[in-house]
């Protein structure tokens, strides 16, 4: 499995794509697909969450790190159900376009429904950099990426190549 790290996302066809619910979770397709994005989020420096299209599959999962101290690390079909009021600008980059990062406004706490790779539902406060992290990977599993709610975009690309 391959992160896409392409410098046109925004013309990549998965990531534009609104991503499809998962109706069955417990099939060995869907569990495997799991276990590699779990791998895959993993062996990768820098990065907190991966959604199911960065992986090439318009499906609603998110996996999130082991390191942000959360329960839930597998987000399959997940809905933010509130959010605060309060918003707060934030830098923010992502694992599709490695080359940039922006300022994005983004609300500084949500709650949020999913179920995990057992198919259990579960309920999510979250504050901080996980309140950050859930809305940027439902952003993706809705075709929206990063870029397009940033107020400012910029390149991190070295002369080093």
């Amino acid at each position: 499995m391959s992160i896409l790290n392409i410098e046109k996302g925004a013309e990549n066809k998965i990531l534009r794509t609104r991503s499809e619910e998962v109706a069955d979770i417990q099939s060995p397709e869907i569990q495997k697909f799991i276990l590699n994005m779990k791998t895959t989020l993993k062996s990768t420096p820098n990065g907190v969450g991966l959604a199911a299209p960065q992986a090439g599959k318009n499906l609603r999962i998110f996996v999130a790190s082991d390191d942000l101290g959360i329960n839930q690390t597998v987000f399959i079909n997940p809905e933010i159900t509130k959010i605060s009021e309060n918003m707060i600008l934030k830098g923010e980059g992502c694992l599709s376009l490695p080359e940039y990062y922006g300022k994005i406004r983004r609300a500084d706490w949500v709650k949020a429904e999913a179920c995990n790779e057992n198919g259990r539902k579960f309920k999510i406060k979250a504050t901080g950099l996980v309140a950050q992290l859930i809305q940027h990977e439902v952003d993706h599993l809705n075709g929206i990426l990063f870029i397009d709610k940033a107020e400012k975009v910029e390149s991190q690309k070295t002369d080093g190549k």
